[in-house]
């Protein structure tokens, strides 16, 4: 069995590494992020349950793909995070979906087109060419979803 190591001391910049070092690489890399809401809906000219008013809790996933910046990151989480909160939970989250968002029947398939469209805007906004959205998955339920790929959102 190793002895347990602790380290006698943290790494310096400008001592034990240099500016330049902390970009490893000039590769395309993903990153992922997960964010929950909960909203109430109910579907139209639907033959079920759901055509009564009911809640979730939703899931949303999405994958970021870019290149590493001279610091070796992507996108900072952080930024993530505001912008889902402003973009999309800001307007979602405990609201009644089929009031909130443009006339459309509230399905997860609608939906995440939707989510979608808000989240590249706000990229734009942050006027990084590189950082692009792969796929975003929309979970109605801990076993139900819709999900989406770049290529399919293509015009």
């Amino acid at each position: 069995m190793s002895e347990y190591k602790i380290p006698t001391r943290v790494q310096k910049l400008g001592e034990d590494i240099t500016y330049n070092q902390l970009k490893y690489h000039h590769r395309r890399v993903g990153v992922v992020k997960e964010f929950t809401f909960d909203a109430a809906h109910h579907l139209h000219a639907y033959d079920g349950k759901c055509v009564n008013l009911h809640g979730h809790t939703y899931k949303v996933i999405i994958h970021f793909s870019g290149f590493v910046n001279e610091i070796g990151i992507v996108v900072d989480f952080g930024d993530i995070k505001t912008i889902f909160k402003e973009k999309i939970e800001s307007k979602l989250d405990h609201q009644y979906l089929n009031e909130v968002l443009p006339a459309m029947n509230t399905t997860a398939e609608n939906m995440i087109v939707w989510i979608w469209e808000e989240l590249e805007k706000a990229i734009a906004e942050m006027k990084n060419d590189d950082l692009r959205i792969e796929e975003l998955t929309l979970y109605e339920t801990p076993t139900s979803y819709a999900y989406l790929k770049r290529e399919w959102m293509a015009d």
